[in-house]
């Protein structure tokens, strides 16, 4: 098996313009995805601990659905049924890569609001009930004690979701955008080396994803020791001087 591996047809595929460029497509949609996902799912959050029952209801909708149908079928919906339903998304300008942003992006708000609640639920409540006493307002306590504190709750599972996302961007190739997966079946298709054709792309996939797990893990350390040392820099009487020069 090992013999009939072309070490020539692999560094041709692995050098290729189309793979690398391929990967930087890949690694282009998943930031917009889920920088635009972390946008749409910090207001998500918020409704699902809103005070009005519709608010609610619509997030957990919203949530109920892009968790429970699969990825490759709203891919699909986005790119096939969209146009059908609104004539506006039609025309040169919608383009496979938009469609499969939108996707992406609506399935992984779904993901990220569950996150990012999960993140401000975990900061302590007596904090943000210090915070009104001194009068503060909500959306005070949010950017001044609660989001803070959350961000190093919330930066692990956002870098497994990042890694995750990245992977099921090889999802848009069945629409027709030119990624790293494309790539490589537009490879293999020409030189019929299926082993060597993916054996390139995941070795893109390996390099790509091990340094998104270097800087998480340094994200993660770079937190941690920020939040020790507010905690041992901070005594008890100081805090409400801190909280009320932040008002």
């Amino acid at each position: 098996m090992l013999a009939s591996f072309d070490t020539h047809l692999f560094w041709e595929a692995l050098t290729s313009g189309p793979y690398w460029r391929g990967a930087l497509l890949a690694i282009g949609l998943t930031c917009a995805s889920l920088g635009t996902a972390c946008l749409l799912g910090f207001p998500l959050a918020l409704g699902r601990s809103s005070r009005f029952r519709v608010v609610r209801f619509f997030v957990f909708l919203y949530s109920w659905f892009f968790r429970a149908t699969p990825t490759l079928l709203q891919l699909l919906i986005v790119w096939d049924v969209l146009p059908q339903l609104w004539p506006v998304f039609t025309g040169n300008w919608y383009t496979a890569f938009l469609a499969a942003f939108i996707a992406l992006t609506l399935n992984e708000a779904a993901y990220m609001a569950e996150i990012i609640r999960a993140g401000l639920l975990a900061v302590d409540p007596g904090q943000e009930l210090a915070a009104r006493a001194l009068g503060m307002r909500r959306w005070q306590i949010l950017r001044r004690v609660v989001v803070p504190q959350a961000i190093r709750i919330v930066i692990p599972p956002t870098g497994n979701e990042f890694i995750t996302l990245l992977k099921l961007t090889s999802l848009a190739s069945v629409i027709s955008v030119t990624e790293l997966l494309t790539a490589a079946q537009d490879y293999y298709s020409t030189t019929f080396s299926y082993t060597e054709a993916f054996a390139a792309a995941a070795l893109y996939y390996l390099f790509i994803v091990s340094v998104l797990m270097v800087v998480q893990s340094r994200l993660e350390k770079r937190f941690t020791f920020t939040s020790r040392t507010r905690k041992r820099a901070v005594s008890a009487p100081a805090v409400p001087a801190a909280l009320h020069d932040a008002r």
